[in-house]
């Protein structure tokens, strides 16, 4: 058997693919659909109607002509990911639980396991990529996409600039005039007006919950509330999801606790939702993950979210593994988020 094969290979990436720890809490939560074109550009429609009331007529006259909707179609070339390794048996193997050091393996199933490690690092640093690009979608309502011999690109998806908030003087959150609930619910109504969809997810980053469970407000609510299925905020160990905390319910809203993080191109560490920020979502936001056609002959111009090959040179002799893959994460109803500087 090739285990350098297009098909061989085909098959390690669908298994890893989905591999639950592999998960973005971002992109699986609120960009759960998957879009694959055979075309470079990725299109995307924006949504610009109103919410209008339907005319009154007589049933005696000619019927009133009615605008359709409005929306914008985008079209968008993401760039290029091509993650190229050196492929050398044995160097990057992840022993599995209770494999001894010297496991006697027989040469091809150290091979196989290189691959398997290499490929996973592989879809991992792609998922990671994508998940920052959910952020800064969510966040911003633009995503930058920079990179080497790639001009620096802003695609705007045209949110409306008071779903970007930030909080000042005594209104910040700790300052001991704060009203968190009241915010929530003020930008809440803005996303409902901007968009028509009511959000109900907050994500926190750690700082900023920590000072909401401590507001004077937030405490009295969970006192009177106690009991009541709509207020449960737990303080304690919760259920994780992708990488976030749930932490639980705060009226309308559910509460989560997102402080997962990434290493920068400068070798910096940050986080996907920044210290003193938090994201209010609609489960309305139409969130599509799209995925650019691969640029590779040898991938048959076959409809792929990921391509991945190899290949030798004799010298010096080294073999090759290569992925690569075309994402851009989409916000179709982008009014429907809102981001919020609240410390």
């Amino acid at each position: 058997m090739d285990l350098y094969s297009p098909a061989v290979l085909g098959r390690v990436v669908d298994d890893l693919r989905d591999a639950p720890e592999i998960g973005t809490f971002l992109v699986n939560t609120f960009f759960p659909e998957v879009s694959i074109s055979r075309e470079e550009a990725v299109y995307f429609d924006v949504l610009t109607g109103k919410a209008r009331l339907a005319p009154f007529v007589s049933p005696l006259v000619e019927g009133q002509i009615v605008e359709s909707l409005g929306y914008k179609t985008n079209s968008f070339t993401p760039a290029y990911i091509k993650d190229k390794r050196v492929l050398e048996d044995g160097k990057a193997i992840r022993r599995r639980p209770g494999m001894p050091i010297s496991a006697g393996l027989d040469p091809m199933a150290i091979r196989m396991m290189t691959i398997e490690t290499e490929s996973e690092d592989q879809i991992r640093m792609v998922r990671r990529r994508m998940e920052w690009m959910a952020a800064s979608a969510l966040r911003t309502g633009t995503i930058t996409v920079a990179g080497e011999k790639y001009p620096t690109t802003v695609v705007n998806f045209g949110r409306d600039p008071s779903l970007t908030v930030t909080l000042t003087g005594a209104d910040l959150w700790g300052s001991g005039t704060d009203t968190p609930l009241e915010d929530l619910e003020e930008w809440s109504g803005l996303v409902r007006n901007a968009s028509g969809a009511s959000p109900v997810d907050v994500v926190m980053a750690q700082n900023v919950f920590t000072v909401f469970r401590r507001n004077a407000d937030v405490k009295a609510l969970l006192e009177s509330d106690r009991g009541s299925p709509l207020t449960t905020l737990d303080l304690g160990p919760n259920a994780y999801r992708y990488g976030a905390t749930y932490i639980g319910n705060v009226g309308a809203f559910r509460i989560w606790v997102y402080a997962d993080s990434y290493v920068a191109d400068d070798g910096s560490t940050q986080k996907y939702v920044p210290d003193d920020y938090l994201l209010l979502i609609s489960d309305r936001l139409e969130g599509v993950q799209h995925f650019g056609g691969i640029k590779d002959e040898q991938a048959g111009f076959q409809v792929a979210d990921y391509y991945q090959k190899s290949w030798t040179q004799p010298d010096p002799a080294v073999r090759f593994l290569m992925l690569q893959s075309a994402p851009l994460v989409v916000p179709y109803r982008v009014n429907a988020c809102l981001s919020a500087k609240v410390k």
